[in-house]
C-alpha cells in the first residue's frame, strides 16, 4: 500500500518574510525590531511547550520563558545581525533551549522533592494529531487512525513510547515532525553533518517503533 502523507501548516515564518523583517530590523528602529520578534513569539511558545516537562508546566508558564527569550534576543540582536552564524529561527531555538535547560535545572533540582509528588495536569505537548498519524504509520502502515478508540489507544502508546525515548531521539523527532525543520536545518541546529543528522533521525524513528511495537523488534 502506498505511504500516506499528512499536511501540517509551517510552524516557522517563511524564509523570505523573515529576511525582509531582518532587513528592516537592521535600521535599529524599535518598531521594526518588535515586528521581527513578534513574528516568532508563537513558534517559540510551541518549541518550549514541546520540551517543557508536563509536571513542571504546573509551575512555569511557557509564555514567561518566551518573554525571557525575546528579551535576550532583543539585547543580542545587533550582534547577530553583524555576523549571523545560522538562520534566525535556529538562533532563537538555541536561546530557547538554554532557557529551558536553566528552567528545568532550577525547578527540577532545587525543588525536586516537592515537584515530583505532583501529577501532570495535561498531556505532553507533543501528543497531537500529527504525532498520532506518525504513530499509526509506525505501528501499522495499513491503518488509518480514524476512530476515537484507535486514536485513544495510539495516544496512550505514544505517550509511553515518547517518554521512554532517550532525550536525543525524542528531540530530533520533535524537530522533524513538529517544527518541520529540514534535515539541513536539524544538522545546523545540532552541529552535525547532514549525513549524521539523517542517520540520527532514522535511528530515532526505529527506536520509537521498537517501543511502540516491541514484538516487531
Amino acid at each position: 500500500m502506498p505511504a500516506r502523507f499528512f499536511i501540517i501548516l509551517p510552524m516557522w515564518p517563511q524564509a523570505d518574510k523573515t529576511q525582509a523583517l531582518l532587513e528592516e530590523a537592521k535600521t535599529g528602529e524599535t518598531a521594526a525590531v518588535n515586528r521581527l520578534l513578534s513574528e516568532f513569539r508563537e513558534p517559540l511558545r510551541k518549541v518550549i511547550n514541546l520540551r517543557l516537562d508536563p509536571v513542571l508546566a504546573r509551575r512555569v508558564d511557557a509564555s514567561d520563558i518566551v518573554q525571557d527569550v525575546l528579551l535576550e534576543a532583543n539585547q543580542r540582536l545587533a550582534e547577530y545581525l553583524r555576523s549571523p552564524s545560522m538562520p534566525f529561527h535556529l538562533w532563537l531555538r538555541h536561546l530557547a533551549q538554554d532557557r529551558i535547560i536553566d528552567t528545568h535545572r532550577r525547578h527540577r533540582l532545587a525543588q525536586r522533592r516537592s515537584i515530583d509528588k505532583e501529577e501532570p495536569i495535561r498531556r505532553p505537548a507533543w501528543v497531537d494529531q500529527s504525532s498520532l498519524q506518525l504513530a499509526a504509520q509506525l505501528v501499522d502502515t495499513e491503518q488509518t487512525p480514524a476512530s476515537a478508540a484507535i486514536q485513544h489507544e495510539l495516544q496512550r502508546r505514544l505517550e509511553d513510547a515518547m517518554t521512554h525515548l532517550a532525550d536525543d531521539d525524542r528531540d530530533i523527532i520533535l524537530m522533524r515532525h513538529h517544527e518541520q525543520l529540514t534535515n539541513q536545518e536539524v544538522s545546523a541546529a545540532l552541529e552535525l553533518t547532514e549525513a549524521a543528522a539523517s542517520m540520527r533521525y532514522l535511528r530515532a524513528l526505529r527506536r520509537l517503533r521498537e517501543v511502540l511495537v516491541p514484538e516487531a523488534s
